[in-house]
């Protein structure tokens, strides 16, 4: 089976314009996190992780969806030799909502349902930068991005393509806003993943982007070993009370490593603060045996970026095995869940060789994917 490298990678935040620049920034501290008075998306404060100056986005052309794709894949290719007009890479989006906001900004018009569609953001920025092959859309709720790379990963192991550029981005907008809401889903403080006093989810908007290669040259000292994805076949909305098929996925991916859950250094774990995720999340980690493995959420620095979350925090998790540093998870303080998990609550060091990311998403989807220097 062919090795697939991570040969380069970028986030664009409200926290950073790296990969580098976000990794620091949230090591020392620094959130995207803020409570927000925009009127456009609500008629109340709230907490969310929003660009402060939208005027950034201004273009005749593109969107800011658009846009965000666009900053983070600049970024990423200028750090790797990967070329978007070889036949041999493919281009992968991911996102939940994409243009959404143009219901909200544009008047009705014959075209806007085209314009809206995501294989015209897609056609749109994979002729900006000149790819050839058509490009695949993912669009499979909060667990899009790191479907996204497993789809990458598979497709280059297939022997069909060598390179994947995979990027993800997600804006919100009051239709988003209000959406979570209609669950009583959102916190009215920044979320607090696993913890006792959790009160919701807390959203934020990002482009990331991640480029793999079969290419042993492009490597960049971190490899995707595997990943799979799984569903609870439970309910529209509300994920599985037992975590048994979350557990499925990670115990998928780690026998396809030919990996033990003892030799798991660090876990990024979806940790939206909601209730029932933070809850069955726990308990598939339990049933996976990863219980007593550091684990971490990293929505207390970005929120939850949507489309563009397992893309972000699959980043990150790769930025600590390089530096070899695994991040707290903001808002924690106790254990709120009812199975043993061993929840970071602050910077820890150490010798990081093996990362476990997951996501789970409306209509019971999960995901899980493995890393390793």
């Amino acid at each position: 089976m062919n090795n697939v490298y991570v040969a380069a990678d970028s986030i664009f935040s409200p926290v950073g314009t790296t990969t580098a620049e976000n990794f620091e920034q949230i090591k020392g501290g620094g959130t995207g996190v803020q409570l927000q008075n925009n009127i456009a998306i609500a008629d109340e404060p709230f907490y969310a992780s929003l660009f402060a100056d939208n005027t950034q986005f201004k273009s005749d052309k593109y969107t800011k969806f658009e846009q965000l794709l666009i900053a983070s894949i600049k970024d990423a290719l200028s750090h790797c030799e990967v070329k978007p007009d070889d036949e041999k890479t493919i281009f992968i989006i991911s996102t939940t909502k994409g243009n959404i906001s143009l219901l909200e900004s544009e008047p009705d018009r014959t075209d806007l349902q085209e314009r809206i569609a995501l294989p015209a953001s897609a056609k749109l920025v994979a002729t900006h930068f000149g790819f050839v092959n058509t490009p695949i859309i993912i669009s499979n709720a909060c667990i899009s991005g790191i479907m996204a790379i497993l789809t990458g990963m598979r497709l280059i192991r297939s022997g069909k393509y060598e390179n994947a550029v995979i990027a993800g981005a997600d804006e919100i907008t009051k239709f988003i806003l209000s959406g979570f809401q209609s669950f009583q889903a959102v916190s009215a403080e920044p979320c607090k993943p696993f913890d006792e006093n959790r009160t919701g989810i807390t959203l934020g908007e990002a482009g990331a982007t991640m480029i793999l290669s079969s290419k042993p040259e492009y490597a960049n000292g971190i490899k995707v070993l595997s990943g799979a994805v799984s569903n609870d076949a439970n309910h529209i909305s509300a994920p599985s009370r037992t975590g048994e098929e979350l557990a499925m996925a990670i115990n998928k991916t780690l026998s396809d490593a030919e990996i033990e859950a003892g030799n798991v250094d660090i876990i990024s774990a979806h940790g939206t603060a909601t209730s029932y995720n933070d809850e069955m999340e726990a308990k598939a980690l339990s049933l996976a045996g990863l219980q007593d493995v550091p684990v971490n959420s990293l929505k207390g620095f970005y929120g939850h970026t949507l489309g563009a979350a397992g893309l972000t925090e699959s980043i990150i998790s790769i930025q600590s095995l390089r530096e070899n540093v695994f991040l707290p998870t903001p808002g924690f303080e106790t254990l709120g869940v009812p199975a043993e998990l061993s929840v970071n609550k602050q910077l820890l060091s150490g010798n990081f060789n093996t990362c476990l990311k997951t996501a789970s998403g409306f209509g019971g989807c999960n995901a899980a994917v493995l890393f390793s220097k």
